[in-house]
Order: C-alpha cells, then sequence, then structure tokens
C-alpha cells in the first residue's frame, strides 16, 4: 500500500488500471497499455490493479466494474473512465496532465 501511494504521489502522471484475470475487456485492455506505455515511456507510470488481491484499494476508489482506469497526479485522481479505452485517449489524458 505503502508503494501505491509512493507511486501515485509523484509529480508525473500515473495510470492504473484496475482489472480481474477472470475479466474479457480486461483482457482486452492489456495490448492497448503496452502500446500507450511504449508511445509516453517515461512520461507516465502505467500500473496495473488485480482486485481481486488488493480488494482493499479497489474498495478505498470505489472500483465497482473493471476495467477501471484512473489517472492520478499528486497523489489525486485527475480522470476515471470505466470499460476498454482506446490507445490514443488515454495518452491524450496523460500528455494532458503531464505538466
Amino acid at each position: 500500500m505503502n508503494d501505491f501511494n509512493e507511486l501515485i504521489g509523484q509529480s508525473k502522471p500515473t495510470l492504473v488500471d484496475f482489472f480481474a484475470t477472470w475479466c474479457g475487456p480486461c483482457k482486452m485492455q492489456v495490448p492497448i497499455l503496452e502500446e500507450v506505455k511504449t508511445k509516453v515511456g517515461d512520461k507516465a507510470n502505467i500500473v496495473k490493479i488485480d482486485i481481486d488481491t488488493n480488494r482493499r484499494l479497489a474498495a478505498q476508489y470505489h472500483v465497482q466494474s473493471v476495467p477501471t482506469l484512473i489517472l492520478f497526479k499528486n497523489g489525486e485522481p485527475v480522470w476515471r473512465t470505466v470499460g476498454v479505452q482506446q490507445a490514443d485517449l488515454l495518452e491524450k489524458k496523460i500528455y494532458e496532465h503531464e505538466k
């Protein structure tokens, strides 16, 4: 939990993918997140959190559906969405909060 708080507390944007291993749409999101990571490089962190092994964290951020993607900056959620998202939208949101 402390590692998570340190990660999202950075000034660099951190995109957190709350997922479940049994979730079909979550599996579809994986290659999209890999593409985003390749494109944004060190400008952002991308983290995957399994809601079944991190129930407390999922509850803390009111994750009720997966995949839920939350973009954090300086420890605060700055953008949130539910469902499979395309790479161009995710990149746009990361770059909007990069500075």
